[in-house]
C-alpha cells in the first residue's frame, strides 16, 4: 500500500481509537455508569478488530510523527474545555470525524472495510445521544424520588383536591392514567394538572397519550412496550419534553436506554391493584436495573409502604406508586410516609443511581 495512504490512515485509526478510550473512561468513572461503559468498550474493541485488516507492520513503518507538519498546528480552543462534559463530547467528534476519513480513504483499499465503518460511525451518533440524554435526564430528575399515578377521579373537584394535596405534600412527579374519561375530559384534566404542578417541584406527566401532554404543555409522557415507540413520541412532543418508558426485562431496559429514553419504569415488581400484568418481573429486575442502568428509573407495581423495603433492598431508591397513596384514607400523609423512608434511606444518592 502507498506510504502515505497507511500514514495517514494509522493517524485516524489512533485517533478513532483513543477518543474511544476517553469517551469510555468518562461512561466508568465520571457517570458510573455501567451499560454505557460496555457499549463503549464493546465498540472501540469491535473497532480495533475490524482495523486489524490494516497490517499493524505497515502501519508502524508508515508512522512518522517527528516531521509531521501537523503537529505544530492546533487553535488554542483545542487546550481549553469548561468541564468534563465538554471532554466527552470533544472527543466523539474526533471519533466520528477519523471515521469519516478512514471510511472514505478505505473505500481505495477494501470496501467491505469501508462499509463497516460507516456502521461504526452510525453506532457513534446513537452513543453519543444516549450520552448527551442519560447526563440531561439524571440533572432533570436529580431529586425526583416518588412519582405517583392518579386516574381522572370522579369528577374534576375530586381530581383537583387529589392533586392539589400531593403536590402540597411534595411528591416529585404526577403522572394522568385514565382509561375511562373521554378526550375532552382528559386534556381537561391533563391541563388542570400541569397549572396545579407549575411552579412547584412536581412534574406533571401524562400516560400513553403524546397529543395530551402537548396540548396541556406537560413535562412529560409515558408509553408502555405496546404504545408509541420513542422516536415516534419524540416526533409529537418535540426535544424537550421527557418521555419514559415501562420495561419489564432487562434487554428492554437496554434497548429503551438506547432508543432515547428520558427515564424507565422498571417492573411490576408485585401484583398491582390497579393494572392487571401478565407476568411480574419481580425484584430479580429491580437488582438488574440497579447493577447496570443509570438512566434514572422508577420500580413500579404493586409497592407500598408494607414492600418498599424490598426495592430498597433490591437497589431501587425510586419508586412509581399508585392505590398506596390514591386509595388511602388521607393520600398526603400516605405520600408523606414513603417520602420519608425512601430520604431516610438514600438521602444523596439519586444523581447517579437508579
Amino acid at each position: 500500500m502507498d506510504t502515505p495512504l497507511v500514514r495517514m490512515i494509522d493517524a485516524c485509526i489512533n485517533r478513532a481509537t483513543e477518543g474511544l478510550r476517553v469517551v469510555e473512561d468518562f461512561a466508568r468513572f465520571l457517570l458510573d455508569d455501567p451499560h454505557l461503559t460496555a457499549l463503549s468498550k464493546d465498540l472501540r474493541h469491535e473497532l480495533t478488530a475490524a482495523l486489524a485488516a490494516i497490517p499493524a507492520g505497515d502501519r508502524l513503518a508508515a508512522r512518522e510523527t517527528q516531521h509531521d507538519v501537523g503537529t505544530a498546528i492546533a487553535a488554542d480552543s483545542e487546550y481549553r474545555r469548561e468541564n468534563s462534559a465538554q471532554v466527552c463530547s470533544a472527543s466523539f467528534q474526533r471519533i466520528q470525524q477519523s471515521l469519516r476519513s478512514l471510511e472514505e480513504y478505505c473505500k481505495i483499499i477494501d470496501g467491505s472495510l469501508a462499509r463497516r465503518l460507516e456502521a461504526f460511525r452510525y453506532r457513534t451518533y446513537t452513543l453519543e445521544r444516549t450520552f448527551g440524554i442519560r447526563t440531561n435526564s439524571s440533572e432533570r430528575l436529580q431529586a425526583a424520588k416518588l412519582y405517583v399515578l392518579v386516574d381522572g377521579c370522579e369528577s374534576e373537584a375530586a381530581f383537583d383536591k387529589l392533586v392539589t394535596s400531593l403536590v402540597e405534600a411534595g411528591v416529585h412527579a404526577i403522572q394522568l392514567r385514565s382509561k375511562a374519561l373521554g378526550d375532552r375530559q382528559l386534556v381537561g384534566r391533563a391541563r388542570l394538572l400541569v397549572q396545579t404542578c407549575r411552579g412547584s417541584q412536581t412534574l406533571a406527566l401524562i400516560n400513553d397519550r403524546p397529543d395530551i401532554a402537548v396540548l396541556s404543555g406537560a413535562d412529560g409522557v409515558h408509553v408502555g412496550q405496546d404504545d408509541l415507540s420513542v422516536k415516534d413520541v419524540r416526533t409529537v412532543v418535540g426535544t424537550q419534553m421527557l418521555v419514559g418508558v415501562s420495561t419489564h426485562t432487562i434487554e428492554q431496559a437496554r434497548a429503551a436506554v438506547l432508543d432515547g429514553a428520558s427515564y424507565l419504569g422498571v417492573g411490576p415488581v408485585f401484583p398491582s391493584a390497579t393494572k392487571d400484568f401478565p407476568a411480574l418481573a419481580g425484584i430479580e429486575f429491580v437488582r438488574q436495573a440497579a447493577a447496570e442502568i443509570r438512566l434514572p428509573w422508577f420500580a413500579l407495581g404493586g409497592i407500598g409502604p408494607e414492600n418498599l423495603a424490598n426495592v430498597l433492598d433490591g437497589g431501587g431508591n425510586r419508586v412509581a406508586v399508585s392505590a398506596a397513596i390514591t386509595r388511602a384514607s388521607d393520600p398526603a400523609a400516605a405520600a408523606a410516609t414513603l417520602l420519608s423512608a425512601l430520604e431516610r434511606e438514600h438521602p444523596t444518592s439519586l444523581g447517579s443511581g437508579a
